[in-house]
């Protein structure tokens, strides 16, 4: 599976981003995608999760109610909403896909074996 993600860029704090994340390659089987984030100093974190079919959700408790992940699998595409952005929300996004599960998103990082190349959310103050 090959991602690309892509949507990054400057935005105020309030604003908001719609990040995507294509698929190619093996897209015809299941699988989970997550979006993580890391920024400059600070470990990768889990930020969002979601089921193959699109019908279970998971969110860290730091984006929880401000950020929406979805998924379009006619487009082999997932997608992360972020609402009402602050300025700690700054970091590189990744997608990321663990082929081995259809429905729970783990938090770990190390679950997944396929990741996107990153796209920079850049908040203002």
């Amino acid at each position: 599976v090959q991602l690309q993600a892509s949507g990054g860029g400057l935005v105020q704090a309030g604003g908001s981003l719609r990040l995507s994340c294509a698929a190619s390659g093996r897209t015809s089987s299941g699988y989970v995608m997550g979006w993580f984030r890391q920024a400059p100093g600070k470990e990768r974190e889990f930020v969002a999760g979601i089921s193959w079919s699109g019908g279970s959700t998971y969110y860290s408790d730091s984006v929880k109610g401000r950020f929406t992940i979805s998924r379009d699998n006619t487009k082999n595409t997932v997608y992360l909403q972020m609402n009402s952005l602050k300025p700690e929300d700054t970091a590189v996004y990744y997608c990321a896909a663990d082929v081995h599960k259809l429905v729970t998103a783990t938090p770990l990082p190390s679950a997944y074996e396929y990741w996107g190349q990153g796209t920079l959310v850049t908040v203002s103050s």
